[in-house]
C-alpha cells in the first residue's frame, strides 16, 4: 500500500485525517501535498493513500479508471484500521478527500464509525449525468461532515 505522510505522529496527536486522491490523480499531488502540508501546520496529522488501480498506474504508468466502489471503499477502511492500530484509541480518526475520494470517505463514513469527514470537493453527480445524484446516502452519516 502506497502511503504517504509528511511526518510521524507528532507525540500525543490528538486527530489524524486519512485523505484519500481523486480519480485522477495521485496521494503526492500537488494539491494532495499542499493540503496535507497545511492541515499539519494546524496540528492535523494527515495519512494519504493511493486506492489500488492508482498504485497499479504508479508501477505500470498505464492510466487507468478507478476501482469499483466495493474496492475503493475496502482500501479506504484498511487506512482506518491501520491508522487505529498506530495512534490508539485516544486520537480522533477524520477521512476525507478530494472530489471521488471525499465521496468514498462519506460512503464510508455512513457504513463506519469515525470521528469527521472532510470532502474536499465532492462529485454530486456522475460525469454527465446531471438527472443522477450521488446523495443517497448522507443522511447515514452521523458524525460531522464537512
Amino acid at each position: 500500500m502506497v502511503r504517504f505522510t509528511s511526518k510521524s505522529y507528532p507525540q500525543g496527536v490528538q486527530t489524524v485525517l486519512i485523505l484519500a486522491h481523486g480519480a485522477g490523480a495521485p496521494a503526492d499531488s500537488p494539491f494532495m501535498e499542499q493540503l496535507a502540508e497545511a492541515l499539519e501546520q494546524q496540528g492535523i496529522a494527515c495519512v494519504r493513500f493511493e486506492f489500488p488501480y492508482m498504485q497499479k498506474r504508479r508501477e505500470d504508468g498505464k492510466k487507468r479508471p478507478p476501482d469499483r466502489a466495493p474496492v475503493l471503499l475496502e482500501a479506504f477502511r484498511e487506512q482506518i484500521r491501520q491508522v487505529r492500530t498506530e495512534v490508539g484509541a485516544g486520537c480522533r480518526v477524520a477521512i476525507g478527500g478530494k472530489s471521488m475520494g471525499g465521496r468514498m470517505a462519506s460512503l464510508v463514513a455512513s457504513e463506519d464509525n469515525v470521528d469527521a469527514v472532510v470532502c474536499f470537493g465532492y462529485p454530486f453527480h456522475p460525469p454527465g449525468k446531471l438527472d443522477r445524484w450521488r446523495i443517497d446516502h448522507l443522511p447515514g452519516v452521523t458524525c460531522p461532515l464537512l
